[in-house]
């Protein structure tokens, strides 16, 4: 049984238990830290063990398999132990970071821009990946490093989907809310086609899957007509289909979105942002390290990040808020 998710109103009712989650907090007297404005929290913690955190952009355990060479390379690189471990989904990494159950977050964009507004979360670096050759295929351009990439529709090439328009009545594979590639920019791009996703009479159906690995193989299947991606995602299943670009195809590709991050929680201080911040580009330049970021999320190093960088996600986030109205 497929299980459909209505997302209507999903961003409100968030916010919402975001609000009420904190005042219970106060009330209990035991989260006077949540209740704080975010910008005032002393930026003065040390972390005597260091807890970093992924998000699935494809199978979770394969994910946390790849991960778990990192805690010897930050180990040695930062002096202190690391545990490494893989969230369920990008709402939970952004809580557990208010929280301060994580300190080191592997954020997509706008999962970054939610953890900054509700906890200050303090953004250290993005990603550089590879670009793309071109918008009909997934080979990459080794000769470019770059810090953004897109996000892509993608449909059956026998499906006799063209174009948006196409995708009214039909069932579309998304990742969560808060994901970039995977549901803001190709839901504010449809929408500024005049193409509501949440509006019923568009007769569009939603299904979450986890990772965007899933959303191919949901189209490959015809279990969805459509699937939002980040480009190039078609990647992650070509070992078990070779010939999936003679199958699968984009019919849109967004504008250029802000690479993955690197974040820390919002209470770190400056001088362990620092050795957080060159931890991670030093381990990028090693052959161990590299083969590490590459095979968790194609990360082919790192190039310091500011929050201003992502001013671009506040403003489709602002657009993103008018499809539920």
């Amino acid at each position: 049984m497929k299980i459909i998710l209505i997302r209507k109103g999903a961003r409100k009712i968030m916010k919402n238990f975001k609000k009420l989650f904190l005042s219970a907090a106060l009330i209990a007297g035991g989260a006077i830290g949540l209740a704080q404005n975010p910008s005032t929290v002393r930026a003065d913690y040390v972390p005597e063990k260091l807890s970093v955190q992924f998000v699935p952009s494809s199978n979770a355990e394969s994910i946390e398999s790849k991960a778990k060479p990192l805690e010897k390379l930050l180990k040695k690189e930062l002096g202190v132990p690391v545990k490494v471990s893989v969230s369920t989904d990008y709402n939970t990494i952004v809580e557990a970071m208010g929280s301060k159950q994580v300190d080191v977050g592997f954020l997509p964009p706008d999962a970054y821009v939610l953890a900054h507004k509700q906890y200050n979360a303090k953004v250290l670096l993005q990603a550089l990946r590879y670009d793309v050759k071109n918008n009909k295929s997934d080979e990459l351009d080794k000769s470019k490093l770059v810090d953004f990439y897109r996000s892509q529709i993608v449909v059956r090439k026998d499906s006799g989907i063209k174009s948006l328009k196409d995708l009214k009545g039909k069932k579309i594979a998304v990742q969560d809310t808060t994901s970039t590639s995977g549901w803001i920019y190709p839901a504010v791009s449809m929408y500024k086609q005049g193409i509501n996703i949440n509006d019923k009479k568009n007769k569009i159906k939603t299904v979450v899957v986890k990772g965007h690995d899933q959303g191919v193989i949901s189209v490959l299947n015809k279990n969805t007509d459509a699937a939002f991606v980040f480009q190039g995602a078609t990647r992650l299943v070509k070992k078990d289909t070779p010939d999936i670009n003679d199958k699968v195809v984009p019919i849109y590709t967004t504008t250029k979105i802000p690479n993955d991050t690197v974040t820390v929680r919002g209470d770190m201080s400056p001088k362990w942002q620092k050795k957080i911040q060159k931890a991670f580009k030093d381990i990028a330049k090693t052959k161990e390290g590299h083969k590490v970021i590459s095979s968790l999320y194609s990360h082919e190093g790192y190039t310091d990040s500011k929050d201003s960088n992502f001013n671009i996600l506040r403003q489709y986030d602002k657009t993103a808020e008018k499809l539920d109205k």
